[in-house]
């Protein structure tokens, strides 16, 4: 299994629930699908480099994980369509 590093950026208008919610489902799905969760670091709110959907500012997460290859294309698709979700970048560590 290979390390990975996930940063995405949520949308700062969600509920604290919300952003909690959608946390859980990557941790989840990283570990329902034989990987393991290293770490997950919530930076907080922060504003954005430049404007994305009208917003200024989001939630960034960075989640830490290692997982399979077929993993990681199966997280990329899901983050794609999760509601709540400006950004994310997985990377190789």
């Amino acid at each position: 299994m290979t390390k990975y590093e996930m940063l995405y950026i949520l949308d700062a208008s969600l509920s604290d629930e919300a952003k909690e919610n959608i946390v859980k489902k990557f941790e989840d799905l990283v570990t329902k699908n034989g990987g393991t969760v290293e770490s997950t670091d919530r930076w907080g709110v922060r504003k954005l480099q430049y404007p994305i959907n009208y917003k200024s500012e989001g939630y960034y997460v960075l989640m830490t994980f290692e997982a399979e290859k077929t993993l990681v294309v199966e997280i990329k698709r899901i983050a794609g369509i999760t509601d709540g979700i400006i950004r994310r970048l997985i990377t190789k560590r």
